[in-house]
């Protein structure tokens, strides 16, 4: 398509597709001249003991809803085409990936790159479309895009919710229907956080004792983090005196799950 000098969009996804997935498809579908979706589950994302083998997967359901929205190209690698015999060479960003999720997640941004990267060079796409629910994962994608000089503009989405405010997670079909109502806490602390702001409380410790207040309230829940960070940077912030992202990881009975907001004072 480059050479016809027409533009190619590109949605990377691990599949098992949900309509927050669906969303970015038919994004890519309105930006790109052709569209190029890729599924693939990431191995060398998945630490020891995380979810990689029980990961859920339905390649040919997603077949069908990435065409049926408007893909054009549906990329399905294997292990061995991606990570051949002898592979390794790895992608690490020095500060990034050692916040939020990356703390307790240590080799996940190092995977998450690697994976973008070696996409990137086999699609050669002219834009990229993630969601940002996943938003450090941007963050870093956006970094290393830039490090690397990778012609590619990263595009990010909004989160796209269930009717009752929980993001939607191809993970969420881990929950039963009590450990759902649980995780709704996720979105209902970030609400908070926006409401406390409003009314003109600048202290973030005072607004993530209160998130962390309301997600303890709920059974079966264990909270990984909460921060309040600035939105490049994710570097802690104390006084909320300008935009800045609340990012937070809970366990809700063995499923972690994440979410974020933008807040404005």
């Amino acid at each position: 398509m480059r050479c016809l000098e027409k533009t190619i969009a590109f949605v990377p996804t691990m599949g098992y597709l949900h309509e927050g997935h669906l969303s970015l498809i038919r994004k890519g579908r309105k930006i790109g001249d052709s569209l190029v979706v890729s599924i693939f589950v990431n191995p060398i994302q998945f630490a020891p003991g995380e979810d990689f083998e029980d990961y859920p997967r339905d390649l040919e359901r997603d077949l069908e809803l990435a065409r049926k929205n408007g893909a054009d190209v549906v990329f399905t690698p294997d292990d061995k085409e991606l990570y051949s015999s002898g592979f390794q060479t790895h992608v690490n960003l020095k500060a990034l990936p050692n916040r939020l999720c990356g703390i307790s997640r240590p080799t996940f941004f190092s995977g998450v790159a690697t994976v973008v990267a070696k996409l990137f060079n086999i699609v050669k796409p002219h834009f990229a479309i993630f969601g940002q629910k996943d938003y450090q994962q941007i963050v870093v994608i956006r970094q290393m895009v830039c490090d690397l000089n990778f012609d590619i503009e990263i595009i990010g989405a909004e989160t796209v919710r269930e009717p009752d405010g929980l993001a939607m997670s191809s993970r969420n079909v881990y929950l039963t229907p009590e450990l759902r109502h649980s995780a709704l806490c996720l979105y209902k602390s970030l609400q908070k956080a926006q409401a406390l702001i409003s009314s003109g409380i600048k202290d973030s410790e005072k607004i993530i004792n209160t998130a962390s207040e309301i997600i303890k309230s709920n059974t079966d829940t264990e909270i990984d983090y909460i921060a309040i960070c600035d939105p490049q940077t994710l570097v802690d912030i104390k006084k909320i005196d300008r935009q800045a992202l609340m990012a937070l990881a809970v366990k809700v009975g063995k499923t972690r799950l994440i979410d974020n907001m933008i807040l404005i004072p």
